[in-house]
C-alpha cells in the first residue's frame, strides 16, 4: 500500500505553497478546447486557499523544448483559472519561468491569493531534473504539493527535483484519487478483480500483462494486440496488425494464465474488412476463418457478449486501451459495448486514462465510472507495478 501525506494532512495557513497541476490543456489560437484539467484541480486549489495559503501553480504545456514559445503560455490558463475560481489568478509572465515577475507576485501575496508561474517547460532543465531550476522552484515555497499525475511517470524538476529542497512535500486530492484507485485497487483489490486490455501493440503493453496476471482473476484482450495472440496459436489472421517478434510471448502469456488459474480471453469472431477505412464493407469472421486478405477492425457481436459476461459479476475492472478502431464509428461498436457493460456493473470500475479515457467519455459513460485516471503513461506505469518518481517524492505518512 502506498501510504502519503496529501493535503488533509497539513494546513497551509500563512505559507506559501507551490502546486504542480496538470494544465497541459489543448489550445486553439489562443483558447483552450477543453478544460477537464483545470477543473480538476480546482478541490486541491480551493482547500489550500480556504486554509489561507499563499498558492502559487505551476504547470507545463506541450513541449516547447527548453524556450519560451508564445503559443505555448499559460497566461490564457490563468484567465480561465480566474473566472472558475471566482477570484484573480495573476500570472507571473516570465520567460525563465522564476524570474523578477514572480518574485515580486509572491512577495506581495496575501494569505488567499494565487498566482500562476509560466510555462515549466521554457526552462532547459525542466525535462533533466537539473538542480538549479528545482532550487529556483523551491526558493518561492514553504511546502509543496504535486497534483500532477499525467506526469508522475517523469522525474522532473517542478515534481520530482523541488521536493529535494522543500521540507514538506505531499500529494493533491487529484493524485492521492488516483493512488487509491489506481495503485491500491490493483495491488489489494476488492474480487473478482478483471482486467481488459486493448489498443494496438502488444509490445507497449508487455509489463503490464505480466504483473497483471500475478493479480487479475480474469484477463480480456482485445482491440490489435489480440491477433498476435491468435496468430501463436496458430490460426489464419489475413492482413491483421500483428507484432511477429512477440509471438513467443504470447504463448507464455497464455501458459502463464493457465499455470495461474486465471482465465484468460481472446476474441471469438471479428469484424473483418479488406481495407482500413470506415466505409470499407465488412463482415463477421469466426475464429480461424479470417481470409488472407482481410484484416480485423473490431471485436465482432459474440464475442462482445462473451466480454459482457466476464465482467458481469466482476468487483474491480481495469480498463486500458480500445477494442477496435473506434475513432472509425462503424468499427466502435466493441469498444461501445464494454463501455455498456461497464457501466452497469456494481463493481468499481477504473479507466486508465489514454485513448480508453476519451472513448468512455466520448460515448457518454464517464460519469458511470468510479475513476478515470488524468494520466495515459503515469496509468500504464502503475499498472506494470513501478514505481513513479512524482509518487515517490511526497513524503510518506
Amino acid at each position: 500500500m502506498l501510504n502519503k501525506k496529501s493535503v488533509d494532512d497539513i494546513n497551509v495557513k500563512g505559507l506559501r505553497v507551490l502546486v504542480r497541476c496538470d494544465f497541459n490543456v489543448p489550445l486553439q489560437a489562443g483558447k483552450i478546447t477543453d478544460e477537464n484539467r483545470l477543473v480538476a484541480a480546482l478541490p486541491t486549489i480551493r482547500k489550500l486557499i480556504a486554509d489561507g495559503g499563499k498558492v502559487i501553480l505551476c504547470s507545463h504545456l506541450g513541449k516547447p523544448k527548453g524556450e519560451p514559445k508564445p503559443d505555448l503560455s499559460l497566461a490564457p490558463v490563468a484567465v480561465r483559472l480566474s473566472e472558475l475560481l471566482g477570484q484573480e489568478v495573476k500570472f507571473a509572465a516570465d520567460p525563465e519561468v522564476v524570474g523578477p515577475n514572480a518574485r515580486a507576485a509572491v512577495e506581495a501575496m496575501n494569505d488567499g491569493d494565487v498566482i500562476l508561474l509560466e510555462n515549466t517547460r521554457y526552462r532547459k532543465e525542466e525535462t533533466k531534473n537539473g538542480e538549479a531550476f528545482s532550487k529556483d522552484l523551491a526558493s518561492l515555497c514553504d511546502v509543496f504539493v504535486n497534483d500532477a499525475f499525467g506526469t508522475a511517470h517523469r522525474a522532473h524538476c517542478s515534481n520530482v527535483g523541488v521536493t529535494q529542497f522543500v521540507d514538506t512535500a505531499v500529494v493533491g486530492y487529484l493524485m492521492q484519487k488516483e493512488i487509491d484507485f489506481l495503485g491500491n485497487a490493483v495491488n489489494n483489490p476488492v474480487r473478482p478483480l478483471v482486467a481488459i486490455l486493448g489498443g494496438s501493440k502488444v509490445s507497449s503493453k508487455i509489463s503490464v500483462i505480466n504483473n497483471l496476471l500475478d493479480k487479475v482473476d480474469t484477463l480480456i484482450i482485445g482491440g490489435g494486440m489480440a491477433y498476435t495472440f491468435m496468430k501463436a496459436e496458430g490460426e489464419e489472421i489475413g492482413t491483421s496488425l500483428v507484432e511477429d517478434d512477440y509471438l513467443e510471448y504470447s504463448k507464455e502469456m497464455v501458459q502463464k494464465a493457465a499455470d495461474k488459474g486465471v482465465k484468460l480471453l481472446i476474441p471469438i469472431d471479428t469484424v473483418v474488412a479488406k481495407e482500413f477505412n470506415n466505409d470499407a464493407p465488412s463482415r463477421i469472421a469466426k475464429r480461424g476463418e479470417i481470409q488472407a486478405d482481410e484484416m480485423g477492425l473490431d471485436i465482432g457481436p459474440e464475442t462482445r457478449k462473451l466480454f459482457a459476461d466476464a465482467v458481469a459479476d466482476a468487483k474491480t475492472v481495469v480498463w486500458n486501451g480500445p477494442m477496435g478502431v473506434f475513432e472509425m464509428p462503424n468499427f466502435a461498436a466493441g469498444t461501445v459495448a464494454v463501455a455498456e457493460a461497464l457501466a452497469h456493473i456494481d463493481g468499481t470500475t477504473i479507466i486508465g486514462g489514454g485513448d480508453s479515457a476519451a472513448a468512455v467519455n466520448q460515448l457518454g459513460f464517464g460519469d458511470k465510472m468510479t475513476h478515470i485516471s488524468t494520466g495515459g503513461g503515469a496509468s500504464m506505469e502503475f499498472l506494470e507495478g513501478k514505481a513513479l518518481p512524482g509518487v515517490v517524492a511526497a513524503n510518506d505518512k
